[in-house]
């Protein structure tokens, strides 16, 4: 019994000592991942940033159509509209008329 007394500590001990020093070595490894990942992160950053006067010059592109889009549809509608309202005054008169 008293040798299991006095092997248990130790057995622990190593154990503790072992996982530790892969905790370390874990720790290390994953410093360095990291610095690897930002490092890949820096790059793709670099070359998004290159694309952003071409996504800007597509996206006022788009503006501009919206816009022309819009005038137009409206300009048709504005048509339509005063069609509707003649015609809907000329049935009015008719009917005052009779």
């Amino acid at each position: 019994m008293e040798a299991l007394n006095s092997l248990l500590p130790l057995m622990l001990y190593c154990f503790g000592i072992i996982l530790l020093a892969v905790l370390i070595i874990l720790g290390v490894k994953l410093i360095l991942l990291l610095d690897k990942v930002d490092r890949v992160v820096d790059k793709v950053d670099k070359k998004v940033s290159s694309l952003d006067s071409l996504f800007d010059f597509i996206d006022n592109a788009s503006n501009s159509l919206v816009l022309m889009g819009d005038t137009i549809v409206n300009g048709i509608s504005g048509i339509i509209l005063k069609l509707f309202k003649n015609k809907s005054k000329k049935n009015k008169e008719e009917d005052d008329d009779e």
